[in-house]
């Protein structure tokens, strides 16, 4: 007869190599679903800038299990690569990704037909702006100026004796 330890011990040494391995995400089907790190880790942001895309990207819709646990779906994870890859590489901001949604669709923007070079929206620029001239002053300002630098410096002599 075995113990309850005994059966335990049996059951997480079976557990135990390949905890110590660590498994290896790409031995996963390409039709399985993705944990929030497995996705996190691939597109190589933190876990919380997909749930805050979640809220931005009603496209986004992860399935959820008990405790909140998050599984993408193959559909999801390249949904969230695109939207990785107009963020971080083309330029757009959030408003502009969720404006070519709105504009072209989830399939389109999926398929590559609307940001890059075929763009139907420019990825938002950074605005240059003209340098603006420095306000200079004026010759009466300058000698007012003179004025009360003489005589702040007159008035701490005098604090100063």
């Amino acid at each position: 007869m075995t113990s309850q330890t005994e059966t335990y011990n049996s059951v997480s040494d079976n557990i135990a190599p390949a905890k110590k391995s660590g498994v290896d995400k790409s031995r996963k089907s390409k039709s399985a679903f993705r944990t929030i790190s497995e996705v996190a880790d691939e597109l190589g942001v933190q876990q919380h800038v997909l749930r805050f895309w979640e809220t931005k990207f009603s496209q986004v819709r992860p399935l959820k299990r008990g405790g909140g646990r998050r599984y993408y779906r193959p559909e999801d994870v390249e949904l969230l690569k695109r939207i990785h890859e107009l963020l971080y590489t083309e330029g757009y901001t959030i408003k502009g990704v969720q404006k070519l949604f709105r504009q072209n669709g989830k399939n389109s923007v999926l398929e590559g037909e609307v940001g890059g070079a075929s763009a139907v929206i420019e990825p938002t620029a950074v605005k240059q702006q003209a340098p603006q001239p420095k306000p200079g002053l004026n010759e009466a300002q300058k000698t007012v100026l003179k004025d009360m630098l003489s005589e702040l410096k007159d008035l701490r002599q005098l604090v100063s004796d």
